[in-house]
């Protein structure tokens, strides 16, 4: 019996004009991103992304993420 896997989730952010751009960032089930543990340029990208949701970048889903 194998054990499962706890599911790894992303948020992301897919642009509003380019259909193949997205910022992802690793969140928990809820979408809550850890920014403590983001480097300091994914910081800086994901709270770009927030600041142009609706602008630039469609509203966050959270996704079961393919990187593990």
């Amino acid at each position: 019996m194998h054990a499962s896997t706890p599911a790894q989730y992303e948020l992301r952010f897919q642009s509003l004009f380019h259909s193949g751009r997205a910022f992802s960032f690793p969140c928990d089930c809820k979408g809550h991103v850890d920014l403590d543990r983001l480097g300091d340029r994914a910081r800086d990208s994901y709270l770009y992304a927030r600041a142009v949701v609706g602008r630039e970048l469609a509203a966050p889903v959270v996704q079961t993420s393919a990187l593990h």
